[in-house]
């Protein structure tokens, strides 16, 4: 599959299958960076979704930015039905206007952060609603809760009003958490209750040389234990050059502190699917 406009772009190993998951149960695939596609009993969702061949700034006739070291696992087209996106922050990495304008639809609703939603304020989609931290919402069946995470949220150097978010999504049966982007805190300590976390969609990459804004495996797995989380898949990695770390160090770091404390790390390779017990 061919990300278009895309040079010097490798292609992934895997491609996830989502419409052969069934409605019923808990599914996840890492698509690249910090977009995942998730299916909690046949409602959808799709995080910090970026499916294009760079991320930077959006001028319509082209895009002036980062560009991707692999392909997307899927392509819009790819893509079932979106019931809810799931937005961290604007960070370019993470909000792509382009992917998010191909996603709009009458039926799909977005959740974001503070200040954010003017974003997209052309965008024709049936619900866009900001959370602050501790903010819970319904979409669907599911709850949608706003985490406080160490980041920042501006888009560009000036607009530093805006919010950024981590998420706890849950439905009754499964309770997901979406760390979004953060440094190193105790903010996780919170999340923690009776219930287990059953997925911990964690960030990785991008720690060197900016350990103030993104934390290292080590403090990702750390912050998903802190939250109560007994299985992750660790996203921010192998798909853009942000940080100065080798590619392949923040999942080989992951996977070993992971392996010393017996956790399962149901994905590590850009395209491969999960059914989360």
């Amino acid at each position: 599959m061919a990300t278009p406009g895309k040079k010097n772009v490798s292609a992934g190993n895997s491609r996830p299958d989502p419409r052969s998951w069934p409605d019923h149960g808990a599914f996840a695939a890492w698509l690249g960076h910090s977009t995942v596609l998730l299916k909690l009993d046949g409602y959808t969702v799709i995080t910090d979704p970026v499916l294009g061949a760079k991320v930077g700034v959006d001028l319509r006739i082209a895009q002036v930015g980062i560009r991707r070291l692999v392909d997307p696992a899927l392509a819009v087209h790819d893509l079932p039905h979106i019931d809810l996106v799931l937005l961290s922050h604007a960070h370019f990495d993470h909000f792509d206007k382009p992917t998010l304008r191909a996603l709009r639809h009458p039926k799909t609703e977005v959740i974001t952060a503070p200040h954010t939603a003017s974003l997209l304020r052309f965008y024709r989609y049936r619900r866009i609603r900001e959370l602050r931290w501790g903010e819970e919402v319904s979409a669907g069946p599911l709850r949608i809760k706003a985490l406080e995470v160490q980041h920042w949220g501006a888009r560009y150097r000036t607009d530093t009003y805006r919010g950024y978010n981590g998420y706890l999504v849950h439905d009754g049966s499964h309770r997901v958490l979406f760390g979004g982007d953060t440094a190193m805190t105790d903010a996780f300590r919170h999340v923690r209750s009776s219930q287990r976390i059953d997925l911990a969609i964690m960030p990785i990459g991008a720690y060197q040389p900016w350990i103030r804004n993104h934390c290292t495996p080590e403090q990702a797995l750390r912050m998903g234990l802190d939250a109560g989380a007994d299985q992750f898949l660790p996203v921010h990695h192998q798909t853009f050059r942000l940080g100065r770390e080798p590619l392949l160090e923040p999942i080989e770091r992951f996977q070993l502190a992971a392996a010393r404390d017996r956790v399962p790390v149901l994905v590590h390779q850009i395209g491969q699917q999960t059914r989360v017990r």
